[in-house]
């Protein structure tokens, strides 16, 4: 049996509603993970401790964007090659991608776990939360190039439509860190408590690559030798998609820092509630941050067929998608915001941020959906710098401007309102923008070619075709 380009025929909205679903199970459950840990964490009942983690999980959200532009160049150019028929081609820039990936990665990580203080101190940190921050980093930073591998095998999985195995990648530590957690947090168990919260990680990062990697090479063989000459080659080529990538995903997590160290003048309360809402709001949202690495191999695999109808009709189904999922995710937080201030003991000013979180921010993730989905269009559609310039429009402009004009005013629960207001404007500029771009897509339009792909991917295309891609016959 073979895989083929199976995203160039049938509906796409099916295409999009099930690699969602399956991509958002693993993510969720690796969300769940640290939702439990904040969980667990509170129950000890020290809010520094609370606010440590977010802290931490600050700087680590920097390391994973990393990952997460790292991995959006191997799925776009390898969806490419698997739209185009070219399974060699496919399997080169796999292994290329995973090199290129763990040096980069390494180099980072190395980097960020030197400066990890003096970066807990910009985002406000001191005392007992600064320490307890700086040794959670310590333990968890090197184990960064695990979860990128993770990312990357991942997304390599949904490029050939194997989305059932991709979930499997991440819902598989998502399981095994919900399972140890407790028994290295608490007495009862080892007693670690925040520094055991850090070592489970590790654990589970180590599994999610190992699964990740024999999905990917013994059932799909989908990533040829390692080469350092092919390796150099092809870098350009990912560069060229993951350099913008990795600055766009950059950005959130920039504008996330600038937020940390907004909530942070009003206090451990404030910054523990803050944590607790990034966290909230992955699980919750998981299926929309599941839409915009979904979507993406569908566009790939479509613009190497050159279907290009239904690469503005996959967009359009991805909008709709979003918007009815977050609409119904923000009427049961709405109605859960008493319960989830109850279950982490969130106090004073956490309440507070908790409040604005379930009763407006919530309900502005349709933009901010829509700016993911607007962003996995310029990623595997040749306009990488496009989705880089609307998110450092949000984070670098608009958050810090709002946050000037409108913190001081709203107190803790301002710091979700400039979040949802930034998203709202930067969000519908860039949905609009990218409808009329996906809409003027023509095969005979040169532009569209100059998508940065090894020549041998170029031209010509078959046009309109559902291209063969044997690759294993485990696949199916």
């Amino acid at each position: 049996m073979s895989i083929d380009a199976r995203f160039t025929r049938g509906s796409t909205m099916r295409h999009v509603m099930v690699m969602t679903a399956t991509s958002a199970v693993g993510l969720t459950s690796l969300f769940l993970v640290d939702v439990a840990n904040l969980f667990y964490i509170s129950l000890l009942g020290q809010t520094e401790l609370a606010a440590a983690i977010g802290f931490a999980g600050t700087i680590q959200f920097f390391m994973i964007s990393i990952s997460i532009g790292l991995a959006i160049a191997a799925t776009a150019t390898v969806s490419k090659a698997v739209g185009a028929g070219k399974r060699e081609e496919a399997r080169r820039l796999a292994a290329s991608a995973i090199t290129t990936l763990v040096s980069v990665l390494a180099l980072a990580a190395l980097g960020v776990w030197f400066m990890r203080d003096a970066a807990l101190r910009l985002l406000g940190a001191e005392g007992e939360a600064l320490a307890v921050a700086s040794d959670f980093l310590a333990i968890v930073l090197p184990s960064v190039p695990l979860l990128g591998i993770a990312m990357v095998t991942s997304g390599l999985l949904r490029s050939v439509g194997d989305a059932r195995r991709a979930m499997y990648v991440t819902l598989s530590g998502g399981l095994f860190g919900a399972l140890l957690d407790p028994f290295f947090i608490f007495d009862w168990g080892f007693g670690l408590g925040v520094d055991g919260a850090a070592i489970v990680s590790v654990l589970a990062r180590v599994l999610v690559a190992g699964v990740g990697l024999w999905f990917t090479l013994r059932l799909h063989d989908l990533i040829g030798r390692i080469d350092l000459t092919s390796t150099l080659g092809d870098a350009r080529v990912l560069l060229a998609i993951a350099g913008p990538a990795v600055a766009t995903q950059l950005s959130t997590p920039f504008g996330n820092a600038y937020l940390t160290r907004v909530v942070a003048d009003f206090g451990d309360e404030a910054v523990a509630g803050w944590a607790v809402v990034g966290r909230v709001t992955a699980l919750a949202f998981g299926g929309i941050y599941a839409l915009s690495g979904a979507v993406g191999p569908i566009l790939g695999q479509n613009l190497g067929a050159e279907l290009f109808p239904r690469i503005r009709s996959a967009y359009r189904d991805a909008l709709i998608f979003c918007t009815i999922y977050v609409l119904v995710v923000w009427a049961a937080l709405y109605l859960a915001n008493d319960t989830l201030i109850r279950i982490f003991g969130l106090t004073g000013a956490g309440q507070d941020v908790m409040w604005g979180f379930t009763h407006f921010g919530a309900g502005a993730f349709i933009f901010t959906g829509a700016l993911f989905v607007s962003n996995a269009a310029y990623n595997n559609l040749g306009r990488p710098t496009w989705s880089t310039a609307f998110n450092w429009t949000r984070d670098l402009l608009v958050i810090p401007a709002l946050a000037f004009l409108i913190a001081g005013s709203l107190g803790a629960a301002g710091v979700v309102a400039i979040q949802a207001a930034a998203g709202l404007l930067v969000g519908l500029l860039a949905a609009v923008t990218a409808w009329r771009f996906v809409s003027s897509i023509d095969p005979a339009k040169p532009d569209i070619r100059a998508f940065p792909l090894p020549s041998a991917m170029v031209n010509p295309f078959s046009s309109g075709r559902s291209a063969q891609v044997t690759i294993t016959e485990a696949s199916q």
